[in-house]
């Protein structure tokens, strides 16, 4: 049995869909799942539904936008891997006193090589009475850029996530002032696929479910130093301490999802900041965007087995 997936990006958050082929939890349900790149967002999408791939990972924000541009829209996400957002607010020195209303003073840079992070925190800042706008915010820079910047004192404070955040924390150049995942679920990353595929290739899609469960279990139970050793393979930039350190500060966030079911909390967190921030023009059902049967029968083989 073989499923073609999409990587988009390559980045420490994504750990658990590293961690299933270097675990061998895809090859123990008798599957071999093919990992490609992905040839970027919106052209993933439209090659996921033209039948190149069966699976892709991605932001549950990029589902909802597809079905807002395209009512009807067969994309779905059946499996959450990250339950929360993974960026921090990393400042020049320590600031335990820190409120996201202290922003406004400050010189301050957000992500600009995806859009999440920043929709995200324009609508912490508002449920906090900020005008994002009012903001002396660059949104150009990439986060080298502006971890760059922020060592040197051209910034106050950045918007990272791993490993950047690390390798500020470690030499002594950046502080974390705000955690995002500390505001709660919000779904980040899920397994798609296209809805017909959950009946025609059920077995092989209950699989890779029943895989990712496992998994998750692993990536809860096992320290960053493992995790590192294991996966470093994927990330030879990035030196194992700093990898196995970003990890386990993921892990105490807990960003990483228990098991695969998408819970309706983070669902409605994450789209309720695309509303805020303009990028959704109407609400999107959960039941359109989801179908968590899969994940649940994994939880439920996964217990039966024990």
């Amino acid at each position: 049995m073989r499923l073609r997936l999409y990587e988009n990006y390559r980045f420490v958050l994504y750990a658990p869909f590293y961690a299933a082929h270097e675990m061998g939890a895809y090859a123990a349900e008798g599957l071999a799942v093919e990992l490609l790149p992905s040839p970027g967002a919106g052209l993933a999408e439209r090659a996921l539904l033209d039948g190149a791939v069966e699976v892709l990972w991605a932001g549950p924000m990029r589902v909802m936008k597809h079905h807002d541009d395209n009512p009807g829209s067969a994309l779905v996400c059946f499996a959450e891997v990250v339950c929360r957002d993974p960026f921090s607010i990393v400042g020049q020195y320590p600031n335990p006193d820190f409120w996201l209303a202290d922003l406004a003073r400050m010189r301050f840079a957000s992500v600009s090589e995806v859009p999440t992070p920043w929709l995200c925190l324009q609508d912490d800042l508002r449920r906090a009475g900020v005008d994002p706008a009012t903001l002396d915010r660059s949104g150009g820079g990439t986060m080298a850029e502006n971890a760059a910047a922020l060592s040197a004192g051209a910034l106050d404070a950045v918007q990272l996530f791993q490993p950047f955040a690390e390798t500020l924390i470690a030499s002594g150049a950046g502080h974390v002032w705000y955690a995002a995942a500390d505001r709660g679920p919000t779904a980040y990353t899920t397994l798609v696929t296209r809805r017909p595929l959950l009946q025609s290739r059920r077995d092989e899609l209950q699989r890779m479910t029943r895989a990712m469960a496992r998994t998750l279990a692993w990536i809860g139970a096992t320290a960053g130093a493992d995790i590192a050793r294991a996966l470093g393979s994927f990330f030879p930039a990035v030196p194992a301490d700093i990898f196995a350190a970003a990890i386990d500060r993921y892990r105490a966030l807990r960003l990483f999802a228990a098991d695969p079911v998408m819970r309706r909390e983070g669902f409605d967190r994450l789209q309720a900041a695309m509303r805020s921030g303009g990028a959704l023009d109407r609400t999107i059902p959960f039941e359109q965007c989801v179908d968590n049967a899969l994940a649940e029968q994994a939880l439920a083989d996964i217990a039966a087995r024990r």
